[in-house]
This record gives C-alpha cells, sequence and structure tokens, in this order.
C-alpha cells in the first residue's frame, strides 16, 4: 500500500513484536483460567497450573532469545543455549524456592484445612454441567496478591523494555535501509 516500504522489514518487525507480546497474553489467559468467580469449576488445577507455568517459562525465554536475536543478528547458536540453560535453571530454583516457602508457611492444620477446602471446591460433574458465569457487574474484583502484583509488575518490565528495544531496532533497520 505505501510505495517502496521494506516489506521484509514490516514482516519482522511484526513477528517480533509478536513475540515479545505472547508471553503477556498467556499470563493474563492463565490468570483468567484461575480466577473461580469467572470459571467455577472450571478452574484450573495444580497439575494444569504447573504445566501452564512452564509453557508460559518457555514463551518467555523464547521471547527473549527472539528479542536477542532481533538486537543482535550475530549471536552464535552456543549463546542461545546458555540463555536456555540459565533460564532453565533459574526456574528450576525459582520453583524450588517457592514449594520451600509454601511448605514453610503452611502449618500442619493448616495443611490439613487446604485439604479440605480443595476438596469441598471438588465440584461434581452436574454442577460442571449447570454452572453459567454471573453477570460481568455481580463479580467481585480481583484479589492481587503480593507476589502476582510483583510478578505482574516483572512483566510489565520486560514489556516495556523488550517493546522498545524492538522499536528501536526497527527504527535502526529502517533508517540503514
Amino acid at each position: 500500500m505505501i510505495p517502496g516500504s521494506p516489506l521484509g522489514l514490516l514482516t519482522e518487525a511484526v513477528q517480533t513484536l509478536a513475540g515479545v507480546l505472547l508471553p503477556s497474553a498467556t499470563v493474563f489467559l492463565l490468570l483468567l483460567c484461575n480466577d473461580r468467580a469467572v470459571l467455577g469449576p472450571w478452574v484450573n488445577s495444580k497439575k494444569l497450573n504447573f504445566f501452564t507455568g512452564a509453557v508460559v517459562w518457555v514463551l518467555v525465554m523464547l521471547s527473549i532469545i527472539l528479542t536477542a536475536s532481533v538486537m543482535y543478528p550475530d549471536i552464535t547458536g552456543e549463546a542461545i543455549i546458555e540463555v536456555l540453560a540459565g533460564g532453565t535453571l533459574l526456574a528450576v530454583v525459582g520453583y524450588a524456592a517457592t514449594v520451600m516457602a509454601r511448605r514453610l508457611r503452611l502449618a500442619p492444620a493448616d495443611a490439613a484445612a487446604s485439604a479440605v477446602i480443595d476438596n469441598e471446591q471438588a465440584f461434581s460433574k452436574e454442577a460442571r454441567n449447570t454452572w453459567r458465569m454471573p453477570p460481568l457487574e455481580e463479580l467481585p474484583a480481583p484479589q492481587l496478591t503480593l507476589s502476582k502484583r510483583v510478578w505482574m509488575g516483572v512483566l510489565r518490565g520486560y514489556l516495556i523494555v523488550a517493546v522498545i528495544l524492538v522499536v528501536v531496532k526497527v527504527v535502526q533497520m529502517t533508517l540503514l535501509h
């Protein structure tokens, strides 16, 4: 539509931006899938949350590599593998620390009460088939814990930095083109 526009550059810029935005969209979807007021008996299980968390982490790592490869086109395969290995190690250590913190925080009586609540929240098949989300006006405001607020801040910071880097690179490529 614009004569002489660098279509290859525009295509790569759009794909890079989509890769940068994908992890944040997945995180918001995960938050929605864990909102009991919205999904009732259809909320994610702990196993599904663990799997989804791993997928989000992989998407973030790939997004970091995508951003790095746009910023540094000569990045080597070894550097990419080092980033992946470091990110994987960071994820494993972070998960282990989270599990340990939860175990220390829950006293035995609290753990038993938590198990009872989890069992009470297990809905029957009929309840799942008949459940409907209440109107938006009746939904309670989402409760953001401190950890959710921290991770949302980290995600916001990542998005700001990644988008700025992509825009800078696109402007550089456009001026050099």
